[in-house]
């Protein structure tokens, strides 16, 4: 049987697909789905619409979610450091006396 694709080929055409599947994988909300899910768990947490503590659990929930975005962004800042960070060479200078 001949093969299909020359060999030099068949890496970058698994790379492409793993790429398109991690890319498929990688859904996001609109807000309106998003304040969906939300009200979803308040009201499974036993509370009820139109009330103070909905809205509070609500705005938790909200909260919640911007501390972890930022959470996230600062450790891929501090990985980020050492690849970017400059490099310094130090090279000690001897000084005799005279």
């Amino acid at each position: 049987m001949r093969a299909l694709l020359p060999l030099t080929f068949r890496p970058a055409l698994l790379l492409s697909l793993a790429a398109l599947t991690l890319l498929a994988g990688c859904q996001t909300m609109t807000p309106q789905e998003r304040r969906a899910a939300d009200e979803r768990t308040c009201a499974g947490y036993g509370f009820r619409p139109n009330t103070d503590a909905m809205a509070r659990c609500l705005l938790d929930l909200d909260l919640d979610r911007r501390a972890q975005a930022r959470a996230s962004f600062a450790r891929q800042d501090a990985m980020m450091v050492g690849m970017w960070s400059p490099v310094i060479i130090e090279r000690p200078v001897y000084v005799r006396p005279r």
